[in-house]
């Protein structure tokens, strides 16, 4: 019964979420399948986070390599938490100024707007912006005329890159724009790169992404798959 029940939840649900997209008469019912999923949503945030502190809590009690880290994870992920919930500095929404918790949790000026503006944001463009240096790594790796096909990224990465800075644009600006050679220019062959090539292929790529969700999905509704349930259950 343990693992009877969630397959035909999942299975149930599935079936209803597809006929109702497809039946217009039946959409009601998706949509309430779909509030039941904010709600299981819901339990598993609180889930997550107890699973959280949990982990990080035992890493700082053993005293494990790298425990400082848990600390400072688990005051950032408290405070944030406490603040988030409790609403500190929100003002009342106009339409009831009766409910003291009735604000919108992101107004100006917040303490939960300051964390989020001058905190999370400035730590998520540090993140991305170190990912460049990996990349640029990576790229060095890559791309390497070792074949016809790595020639051919080789080149189409150069023409990219070169296009988008000013010593491309430079380069060719020789080339008059009311001629018909106006294509060869850097800047224009990055353009017609990007809008046809690189767009056949991240289109051939989210068809195949489609059709594997598709196929995944089927295999969940239908039972065959049953490695959501736990390690051992497949």
């Amino acid at each position: 019964m343990k693992r009877l029940i969630p397959l035909w939840i999942t299975a149930v649900a599935g079936i209803v979420l597809i006929i109702s997209y497809f039946i217009p008469p039946l959409q009601s019912w998706g949509e309430d399948a779909a509030i039941w999923f904010d709600v299981l949503a819901g339990i598993a945030f609180i889930l997550g986070g107890g699973n959280i502190l949990k982990i990080h809590l035992k890493k700082i009690s053993d005293r494990v390599p790298g425990w400082g880290f848990s600390v400072i994870l688990l005051t950032a992920f408290l405070l944030t938490l406490f603040v988030g919930l409790s609403k500190i500095g929100v003002h009342p929404n106009p339409l009831y100024p009766t409910y003291a918790w009735s604000g919108y949790y992101r107004q100006n000026g917040t303490p939960f707007w300051w964390l989020y503006e001058y905190a999370f944001k400035p730590l998520t463009a540090s993140m991305f912006a170190m990912l460049a240096f990996y990349i640029a790594s990576a790229a060095f790796r890559a791309f390497r005329a070792k074949n016809i096909e790595a020639v051919l990224l080789l080149g189409t990465a150069f023409i990219i890159l070169l296009g988008r800075t000013f010593a491309g644009v430079w380069l060719t600006s020789w080339i008059p724009d009311d001629s018909g050679f106006a294509g060869l220019k850097i800047e224009n062959l990055t353009v017609y790169i990007m809008q046809v090539f690189n767009t056949a292929g991240s289109r051939a790529i989210i068809i195949g992404i489609a059709l594997g969700i598709a196929s995944t999905s089927l295999k969940v509704i239908m039972g065959v798959d049953r490695s959501w349930l736990g390690s051992g259950e497949a």
